[in-house]
């Protein structure tokens, strides 16, 4: 029998009344979230295109894109000096490392004491500072879990009065007696990373062309509060662990072209020799598949020719796997990218849209011209495994999980609609859309059948070749996905054609259409948000800063945050990226600079240089209660009354 609305209400009410089952403790609740609401808001941080720089992401969440040093700067202004300022936030981004460095430079016990005394009240002042506007219960659990009542011994502790002095050197003098000093300033300096920001935004592109991903995604599972926003480079991880043989195909050619292997191989465990094998029997050097090599490689020459070989077995595999697809989904309207059907293997010339072009650099040798997608016994040996030992990496499965449980393809958040890649309109702003499995979708509800069919596919990671696995391809490289953005991905002419008029890829009119405020606004609505109070932050094209172009854009109703924190993108855009501060005041841009190694930092202060911009600020100061939170907090506080009201308590 079918549960009633009313029954459910009934049965949640009974619930409330266990853990409330006195009067005093229902209004102490309802007091206490009352009171919540009155808050400031916390900080947003919000962050993209990270692709896989570990060490420069890492280095912008421990400063809070800036926020730590500036209220360090806030407290210690006056009595500090500049170097004794970056000192002082170097210790706070790396505790271990610069409590080893300091303490190389002490020679006698005794000033060492007299550091620890200074720095653990500094560090006491930056946690009362970074928690002004938090209750005590969430400080608390802030704090680290060994040291909670020492920390709060100090937080509030009266200076008017010397009662309890004695009681106060004592403690501080057995802090550093029983050489907890260390320990307790790491514990006070990841408090106060954590204070200075309240939740994170990661809107997309964890994965591919850096070479650290899987590092961060095992910081984003410990973050104490984020939200992820799928990128096209995570749907193509996410579909190869859920089964997709064109996305795994895709994620390793992409390796081999950024010369990271590593992340497959030592990372995530999946045996890449059987591929190794193939590509040593069919193919040899090529220029157009040697890889990009990073400043710091140290490939050898037999290295690079592995990799070159590699590179071309997987690329042969996925454009194969692609034509079948292409084929029994109509819908997708990708006839023009049957690319090993439109080459004459007899004169190696490509035909699209009606002209022809010349083939350089050319590896067909494992296809047959009477059946392009046809793969050799050995290429669906090598895949099938492959997909297997994807599959069975417990590392791989544990950060796709995170991503599927975290993540989203589009996040309405306190007024504002977070997405990385696009919202797919025409040249005159209307919703463009397709049919998928017989129903026509466009706008929102486009984007929402994605994101089912992705969770589908992710949910049942032994179907390949069905509409899910196919869609979540789809979303990599197919013109109305709002993960891609653009009519045609040009993979195959980038390698085999030299003309660089055939690489260009067309985008959708989204991108030049953002800088309308009634288009964004348009937009905003159609998610459910005030066109007037919302902005749309997007990440996925990286902004050429260096050519003048602006981040803020539709009078500051567009916000675009890739500004090139992968490598590869940095001479192109002039900036290391962007990140984005909310907080209760308004919002800040931040542009950074190249970050050089942590070194720098700990030895010399050399913190990045970041140029904040303000965005938007606040006429009336932002409260909890006008936040996503907020507005749950007022629905479990209704729910309190409704339950004070019906004296469901004894």
């Amino acid at each position: 029998m079918k549960t009633t609305d009313r029954e459910l209400k009934h049965k949640y009410f009974d619930l409330l009344a266990e853990k409330f089952n006195h009067e005093e403790q229902l209004a102490t609740e309802i007091i206490s979230l009352e009171s919540i609401l009155e808050l400031p808001k916390g900080t947003e941080h919000f962050v993209s295109d990270l692709h896989g720089e570990y060490d420069s992401f890492q280095h912008v969440l421990r400063n809070g894109s800036g926020n730590v040093r500036t209220k360090v700067n806030d407290i210690f202004q006056n009595t500090m000096s500049n170097q004794e300022i970056s000192d002082f936030t170097a210790l706070i981004y790396y505790p271990e490392d610069k409590l080893k460095l300091v303490k190389s430079s002490f020679d006698a016990k005794q000033p060492l004491n007299r550091w620890y005394e200074e720095t653990i009240e500094q560090m006491i002042q930056m946690i009362l500072y970074s928690a002004s506007k938090y209750t005590r219960s969430k400080l608390r659990k802030a704090l680290p879990k060994q040291f909670v009542f020492i920390i709060e011994e100090l937080l509030y502790k009266n200076n008017g009065l010397d009662n309890k002095t004695p009681y106060y050197n004592t403690l501080m003098n057995q802090i550093i007696e029983t050489q907890q000093a260390d320990d307790l300033i790491i514990g006070m300096s990841y408090t106060i990373q954590r204070l200075v920001v309240d939740h994170l935004h990661v809107v997309g592109d964890i994965y591919d062309r850096g070479p650290e991903p899987e590092k961060i995604v095992e910081t984003l599972i410990d973050y104490h509060s984020v939200d992820i926003q799928w990128g096209n480079h995570d749907a193509i991880w996410i579909g190869a662990y859920a089964g997709s043989k064109v996305c795994l195909a895709n994620i390793l050619r992409i390796c081999a072209r950024y010369d990271n292997l590593n992340i497959v191989e030592d990372a995530y465990g999946i045996n890449i020799r059987p591929l190794l094998n193939l590509a040593e029997k069919f193919y040899g050097d090529n220029p157009a598949f040697r890889p990009k090599l990073r400043s710091d490689s140290n490939l050898s020459e037999q290295e690079q020719l592995q990799i070159t070989k590699i590179h071309q077995a997987i690329a042969m595999i996925q454009f194969k796997l692609e034509i079948p697809i292409i084929k029994r989904r109509p819908s997708f309207e990708m006839e023009d990218r049957l690319v090993l059907e439109h080459v004459d293997y007899d004169n190696l010339t490509y035909t699209l849209h009606g002209k022809t072009h010349d083939l350089t650099d050319t590896c067909f040798v494992t296809v047959d011209p009477e059946d392009p997608a046809k793969l050799l016994p050995e290429e669906q040996e090598v895949i099938d495994k492959l997909l297997i030992s994807v599959q069975e990496s417990e590392k791989l499965k544990r950060h796709m999980t995170f991503l599927m449980d975290k993540g989203c393809l589009y996040l309405p958040y306190n007024g504002n609609l977070l997405i990385h890649g696009c919202i797919p309109i025409d040249e005159n702003g209307k919703m463009e859309g397709m049919e998928i499995d017989g129903e026509f979708y466009s706008g929102r509800q486009l984007l929402d059948q994605f994101e089912k069919y992705m969770r589908k596919a992710f949910r049942h990671k032994d179907v390949t070749d069905d509409l899910a696995t196919d869609l979540v391809w789809y979303l990599w490289t197919g013109k109305y996905s709002s993960l891609f953005g653009k009519r045609a991905m040009t993979t195959f002419e980038r390698y085999f054609i030299k003309d660089k008029a055939t690489h260009k890829e067309e985008k959708n009119p989204y991108y030049s259409l953002r800088e309308n405020p009634e288009i964004v606004g348009h937009l905003l609505e159609e998610f459910g948000l005030d066109p007037d109070q919302g902005h749309i932050i997007n990440g996925h094209t990286p902004v050429k800063e260096i050519d003048g172009e602006d981040p803020i854009k539709a009078d500051g109703k567009m916000i675009v945050i890739d500004g090139g924190f992968s490598k590869v993108y940095q001479s192109t855009t002039g900036i290391a990226g962007y990140t984005l501060l909310y907080n209760s005041y308004g919002m800040q841009l931040v542009a950074h600079q190249h970050f050089n190694t942590k070194e720098n930092v700990l030895r010399y202060g050399a913190d990045e240089l970041s140029t904040k911009r303000v965005v938007d600020e606040e006429l009336t100061r932002k409260r909890i209660r006008d936040t996503n939170k907020g507005q749950l907090i007022q629905e479990e506080i209704d729910n309190l009354k409704d339950l004070m009201a019906h004296r469901y308590f004894e």
